[in-house]
């Protein structure tokens, strides 16, 4: 199974799109003309009143945090290697709410409502506090 992502699904000719704005540094959410509301994760018909007037726009990057878990174990590969990290669940600003991996430096800094901005590891976003995958900040630019 060599060379088998687990934490990356596999793109169709739908979710392409996301995909590739993420390796490109956006972040990509789906926006409903009829109903005026934002969904995650992309849909082709909105969550909310079943519309299909839906367009994906780019999203600020900016969020919260809502809940989070530190994972210690985790035997599939990336995560091994990753041990500890933290799971989490995030509230975008656009309003909905995102899955994803903190990177941040500790987790006992973390609290709810902590403001949080994307960044991209090899082209998926994840979210931290400023620039801390080092270096300059992958976030979008704004």
């Amino acid at each position: 199974m060599t060379g088998v992502r687990y934490d990356v699904p596999e793109p169709d000719a739908f979710t392409r799109v996301y995909w590739d704005a993420a390796a490109e540094g956006r972040l990509l959410i789906r926006h409903c003309g009829a109903c005026d509301r934002s969904h995650h994760y992309p849909r082709e018909f909105c969550p909310y009143c079943w519309s299909d007037e839906v367009t994906w726009i780019r999203a600020t990057g900016r969020a919260t945090l809502y809940t989070w878990s530190v994972v210690h174990r985790n035997d599939l590969p990336p995560f091994g290697t990753r041990t500890p990290y933290v799971a989490a669940v995030v509230d975008l600003t656009e309003g909905p709410r995102m899955m994803t991996e903190l990177v941040t430096p500790t987790p006992t800094t973390l609290h709810a409502g902590m403001p949080l901005e994307v960044h991209f590891r090899e082209g998926v976003p994840v979210f931290g506090v400023g620039g801390v995958l080092g270096g300059p900040s992958t976030s979008p630019s704004r």
